[in-house]
């Protein structure tokens, strides 16, 4: 069953379409270090970037981070994820996996994500590798130190907006003299807020070994290895920093200043930034070396789209961002669970309940919990098969204790139907009931028939090792 693209999907390709038509066979302009104009224009158009060259990032930091990295995808830790692009599922060339505060869980293109923990106090995750443990404790590391980062360029970008004079460096490297502004003003908190980092998600991509890369079709730019996008799910105006780790070897050398080659080097990786839907300013294409972090600033994620732009050799990211999790946490679910369930009153040895309640309102509350469970959590984290198993045993009694919440809902759903068939229900409350939980109950079913197609449709073998999916999927 295809599903219906939304309003905002709809809206986001019709502005593609217009934008590719009005430029027919031209490219917009773009700009790289080699342009005389490229820092003007970045000072000008894209002040909330800003670059920290590798030099100016601890050599420790480094050499732990880079470690850490080869670790994951030497345990097999890193997966091509399974997403919903207007209605058709889309492998990612970039392989992922996302570390975080425990019980989180990260959404975009219509697939969550759920953290492998990093180490915090109180928490008690086992991880299957003591080097997938030293991993996650070294990323923490990394976002702690990038949040310090974050904190200041904010303080700068403030200092900039509150003096209003031109002071921010766009790039920064070794010999940059850091000094704290000291910003204390009412925005603190708020600032603190915006690089509170509480995830990462990890990306590697060997580009030798993908058959077949988009080109990017506005600027000529080349290869993506990430199509132009604004990063989903964040709290509103908070920073997104990224580390970015090219496997470049010593004995490489930086053509980005060979004046024969026109436009971005193709043999380096870049990142790609463009003022959303705008045909009138440059685009920027920025090169990325082996340790180059680059941070988002306030509302520019909101304003402006960015691409990555593949070069010759493999590439690890640390991509560290605020999760918009209030709906989207462990805790949160649980609570919903509880929620949902309140409305039993007994419940027999055969499993059979009887409701405390009939109340429209109520019954409809329940339903939509139900279908929150079953459709933004256990199917989402089953279609992905045991990845997390590779890494940790910490989402393995969750679902588990998910999975006999949803049973209960089953229970209560059935429930509900009985109370409807039952003689001697006046016809009006009977209406009611029918009226309130109709809805939910046809969301449920066209959301089942999609998912089972989904998983019939697509090879993933992974599934298949789920017990849980003979139940789910057969439904």
């Amino acid at each position: 069953m295809k599903r219906t693209p939304t309003a905002e999907e709809r809206e986001r390709e019709a502005k593609k379409l217009r934008l590719l038509e009005e430029l027919e066979d031209t490219w917009l302009p773009y700009l790289t270090p080699k342009d005389d104009e490229f820092y003007q224009q970045w000072q000008l158009k894209y002040p909330k970037l800003i670059l920290r060259e590798a030099g100016s990032v601890p050599e420790e930091l480094h050499k732990e981070v880079q470690e850490a990295f080869l670790a994951l995808r030497k345990h097999g830790c890193l997966f091509r994820d399974l997403v919903r692009v207007q209605g058709k599922d889309v492998l990612t060339p970039v392989s992922r996996i996302l570390i975080g505060s425990p019980g989180c869980t990260y959404k975009y293109l219509n697939t969550r994500l759920f953290t492998v923990p990093w180490p915090e106090k109180g928490v008690d995750a086992k991880y299957n590798e003591a080097e997938i443990a030293t991993a996650c404790q070294t990323f923490l590391k990394l976002n702690e130190y990038l949040q310090i980062e974050t904190l200041q360029a904010l303080e700068e970008l403030a200092a900039k907006d509150r003096d209003n004079i031109d002071v921010v460096p766009v790039c920064i490297g070794p010999d940059f003299p850091r000094v704290g502004l000291g910003y204390e003003g009412p925005d603190e908190v708020e600032l603190r807020n915006r690089a509170a980092y509480n995830m990462t998600l990890l990306n590697f991509m060997d580009p030798q070994k993908m058959p077949y890369l988009k080109e990017e079709p506005y600027f000529g730019m080349g290869k993506m290895a990430v199509s132009w996008h604004h990063d989903e799910n964040l709290v509103d105006r908070s920073a997104v920093a990224v580390y970015s780790y090219s496997c470049e070897g010593p004995e490489e050398e930086d053509s980005d200043d060979d004046p024969e080659l026109e436009g971005r080097d193709p043999d380096t990786w870049h990142v790609g930034f463009k003022i959303s839907w705008d045909i009138e300013t440059p685009g920027l294409a920025i090169p990325l070396h082996q340790g180059d972090c680059y941070f988002m600033l306030d509302d520019l994620n909101a304003t402006h789209q960015h691409c990555v732009l593949a070069g010759l050799p493999p590439r690890f990211s640390s991509t560290h961002r605020v999760a918009e999790c209030s709906t989207g946490t462990l805790d949160y679910i649980l609570q919903r669970c509880q929620l949902g369930l309140q409305n039993i009153r007994d419940e027999a040895d055969n499993g059979d309940v009887s409701l405390k309640s009939l109340e429209p309102a109520v019954l409809k509350q329940g339903e939509d919990i139900h279908n929150e469970v079953e459709f933004e959590w256990l199917r989402q984290f089953w279609f992905q098969g045991n990845r997390y198993r590779k890494c940790t045993d910490f989402w393995c009694q969750p679902m588990t204790q998910l999975e006999e919440q949803w049973k209960k809902m089953e229970v209560v759903t059935n429930a509900v139907l009985c109370e409807v068939r039952r003689e001697g229900l006046p016809e009006e409350q009977r209406r009611e009931i029918l009226s309130a939980i109709l809805a939910p109950l046809t969301t449920r079913q066209n959301q089942r028939r999609e998912w089972r197609a989904r998983f019939f449709n697509v090879s993933f073998t992974a599934l298949s090792e789920a017990g849980v999916l003979l139940f789910l999927f057969a439904r």
